[in-house]
């Protein structure tokens, strides 16, 4: 994970990161997001809190539902580490700002960062 946040120029931040099963997600999901069943990736980012400035190498926390992941590992035909390495570059791009449910400009600006960011930290392992 540290090579991910060195590829976004993130060397010094601080992230937690919760794996989960579907059951869990789906708790997460359904509190915080207001969406029903599970989702593969949460983030809940520190900067919405009342005091953003206080630690700002704190990013906040990730939320991943590993069956989720595998499930969809299975489908694209790639391995667990690399799903689960895609979540987690989603999550902190989530945490960084980006937000794919805006509009199409968005969604394609964050999906490009992301797979830039993924293919970056795959050529390196």
């Amino acid at each position: 994970m540290n090579a991910i946040l060195d590829a976004l120029a993130l060397s010094r931040a601080e992230v937690s990161i919760l794996l989960l099963d579907d059951a869990g997600i789906t708790g997460l999901n359904e509190q915080y997001l207001k969406k029903t069943g599970p989702t593969d990736v949460i983030s809940f980012p520190m900067h919405d809190g009342a005091f953003p400035s206080v630690q700002p190498d704190l990013l906040g926390d990730i939320a991943i539902s590993v069956p989720t992941a595998q499930r969809q590992a299975d489908r694209r035909g790639v391995t667990l580490h690399e799903e689960m390495a895609g979540l987690f570059i989603h999550g902190i791009l989530h945490l960084l700002g980006y937000d794919h449910e805006l509009s199409a400009s968005d969604s394609r600006r964050m999906k490009a960062k992301q797979r830039a960011v993924l293919a970056q930290v795959l050529k390196k392992a």
